[in-house]
């Protein structure tokens, strides 16, 4: 895995101030059923999924070739092509987010990063951080569909360490609930001013 130097676009720690406080992502979590248990279960994942990065990415990455309708968010708005540069530097910052979610560090800085992550699905800032030309958005319609084959794929990996049934299980539910609340931070660019 790169270092985070490394990683064009990853800008975690330098992102603008999210418009979603602190403490309203407490409530949030309250509303997932997240709690200190959550935390502790991604933070064990991390180990689990430290060496495995490469690996889920290549599940995550064909599901998505799969899907001419999900690829379309990443071929160029000229011929329709898979746009390799742009693939290969989103898979560098995604490859980093499966370990800062693993890492489950609720801070700040954190939370700044989600909703620069949005802006860069929304036509906001899409494509602007890699100098891409393909489609302007990722539509709203695909990002919560896309946790379950993230977290259903995922859920091998968790169980590749030997850890017992139940704890893979916690792991997995942490993951899920980790994603949910991703994704609805995500979705802040997407809502009407006022209504999120």
């Amino acid at each position: 895995m790169a270092t985070t130097t490394s990683i064009p676009g990853y800008t975690f720690g330098s992102a603008a101030r999210s418009p979603v406080t602190l403490a309203e992502f407490e409530t949030m979590k309250k509303s997932a059923l997240f709690g200190d248990d959550d935390v502790r279960a991604l933070r064990a994942s991390h180990d689990v999924v430290r060496d495995q990065v490469e690996a889920i990415l290549d599940v995550w990455y064909g599901f998505v070739a799969s899907q001419p309708h999900l690829l379309a968010s990443f071929t160029g708005r000229r011929d329709g092509q898979p746009l390799g540069d742009y693939l290969g530097a989103v898979r560098k910052r995604f490859g980093q987010w499966i370990l800062d979610t693993a890492r489950a560090e609720y801070d700040q800085r954190w939370l700044d990063y989600q909703h620069e992550i949005g802006l860069r699905h929304h036509r906001a800032r899409k494509n602007r951080t890699d100098g891409a030309d393909a489609s302007a958005i990722v539509p709203f319609r695909d990002l919560f569909a896309l946790i379950f084959p993230v977290t259903f794929t995922l859920k091998p990996f968790l169980a590749k360490k030997g850890h017992p049934a139940e704890e893979v299980d916690r792991m997995h539910a942490a993951w899920v609930k980790s994603c949910l609340l991703q994704l609805t931070l995500w979705s802040h660019p997407y809502v009407k001013d006022g209504d999120f």
